[in-house]
């Protein structure tokens, strides 16, 4: 992707940013929350579990559960939910010191994952220990004896000159693409990739970038194919989100507009 191509980009990131500090800060929040719902939901449709807005908000009100059936569905939604928050606020302690070497570590990519998956947790969070015939990704990963030499790799790459000299973008998406080819533990690998992307994105500044279900074998295809076909998706979904906050916004100026006149 040639790097005009996140002039567009940049400006709506830029203009966002400086509408949501003017704007009531209670109706972003209220469209973050939103937001929440629609990550959790094209998140679990890429691994092939298809959630309904109605399902989320209950078990992220933690209300009593009526289908014992859906408890541990339940259990993971607000697991993801917490993995959520705590990128965010990882990415938010690390804004500042975001050129600092060494911010992103093994331990950490394994927190998260801890958090997804708990049931791993007690377990000591072992990487995967074969190559599991059934599984939601098609594409090439590393054989299990060369996980913990590649993740350390991964980790390496991030303080490269070459990598800090990326555009944002493609920076995180290839931290993505190169977790996927580990792909470390055979639950959760897709969603600690992509939270690890959207925490590198959102400590520069950017948006997370949710990839639609509408995309999953798009999605898919792009793990087969080279890094270039991921990072254009991860642009468009970044493009997609601004524009939808810019409508947000744009119709929350109208009815204010509209209140006043009456």
């Amino acid at each position: 992707m040639e790097e005009t191509r996140y002039f567009e980009l940049d400006a709506k990131v830029d203009s966002l940013r400086t509408r949501r500090s003017r704007d009531n800060a209670a109706a972003f929040q209220e469209f973050s929350e939103k937001l929440d719902i629609g990550w959790l939901y094209h998140d679990n449709a890429l691994e092939g579990l298809v959630l309904t807005a109605n399902e989320i908000q209950e078990a992220l009100a933690r209300t009593i559960i009526s289908d014992v059936s859906l408890v541990h569905i339940y259990e993971e939604i607000r697991n993801h939910k917490a993995a959520i928050d705590f990128v965010r606020e990882t990415a938010r302690a690390q804004a500042s010191q975001r050129r600092k070497k060494g911010l992103i570590t093994v331990d950490l990519i394994k927190q998260i994952h801890d958090i997804l998956t708990p049931e791993d947790r007690g377990k000591g969070a072992p990487y995967r220990k074969d190559n599991p015939l059934h599984r939601a990704y098609f594409h090439e990963i590393s054989q299990p004896d060369k996980i913990p030499m590649r993740m350390r790799k991964l980790c390496e790459w991030l303080d490269e000159e070459d990598t800090e000299a990326l555009h944002p973008v493609a920076r995180a998406a290839g931290a993505h693409f190169r977790l996927m080819s580990i792909y470390p533990w055979t639950k959760n690998s897709g969603k600690v990739a992509r939270l690890l992307m959207n925490l590198l994105l959102l400590r520069d500044g950017y948006p997370p970038a949710i990839i639609h279900s509408i995309e999953r074998q798009r999605y898919y295809d792009s793990l087969r194919s080279d890094n270039g076909a991921l990072v254009t998706l991860v642009y468009e979904s970044l493009l997609n989100y601004t524009d939808t906050a810019h409508r947000f916004l744009d119709e929350l100026e109208e009815l204010r507009r509209s209140r006043a006149a009456s």
